[in-house]
């Protein structure tokens, strides 16, 4: 999907829409509806368009202006994992104070790049807030098929950490790509 592949898969997707709903502890509790991040991905011609809605959970603004941070999955944050062939995978991360980091990986944990500059704007009330991010389809990984979404907040040692689909094990690891969820499960079809 990142390149014009001969799968079609860009083209493929043009127009879709998915929803990610982080219903579940990384464990596979189910939360309560007023605790989880929605996410709807919008595949559009030169951007897949991701937009987060989260309750405000209260965690301090990062010590960095906003923009690209590394190490933002240490604050609160929402992170889409997008898994396409070969275990090439890109990892979204967006916060509620403006801030954002997207990595390409092949393979898991291994970083290809860092994408710094991310179209990104931010809002919301004193309960809730909201996130848009326009990520250009070129960083999406060829042969797309695969997903999950993340929620995490509050202080080390009690973190909190919500899955779209979840991935059990001795603790939460988001990069347990074999249990990531399916797209077109995602997309409703």
């Amino acid at each position: 999907m990142a390149n014009d592949a001969p799968d079609g898969t860009r083209r493929a997707l043009a127009g879709a829409r998915a929803r990610l709903d982080t219903a579940w502890t990384w464990d596979g509790i189910a939360v309560a509806p007023a605790e989880r991040a929605e996410l709807e991905l919008r595949f559009g011609a030169g951007a897949l368009e991701v937009r987060v809605e989260a309750p405000r959970r209260g965690d301090p603004q990062p010590p960095a202006p906003p923009g690209s941070l590394e190490g933002l999955w240490e604050h609160e944050a929402v992170e889409l994992f997008l898994l396409g062939a070969d275990e090439r995978y890109l990892e979204v991360e967006l916060g509620p104070h403006g801030h954002h980091l997207v990595l390409s990986l092949h393979g898991r944990r291994r970083r290809t790049g860092v994408e710094t500059v991310l179209a990104y704007e931010i809002g919301g009330d004193g309960a809730r807030w909201w996130g848009r991010a326009a990520v250009p389809l070129r960083l999406l990984p060829p042969g797309l098929d695969r997903v999950n979404a993340y929620a995490v907040w509050g202080p080390a040692g009690a973190r909190r950490h919500l899955a779209w689909r979840p991935v059990p094990g001795p603790g939460p690891d988001f990069h347990r790509l074999e249990c990531f969820g399916l797209l077109r499960e995602a997309l409703g079809v």
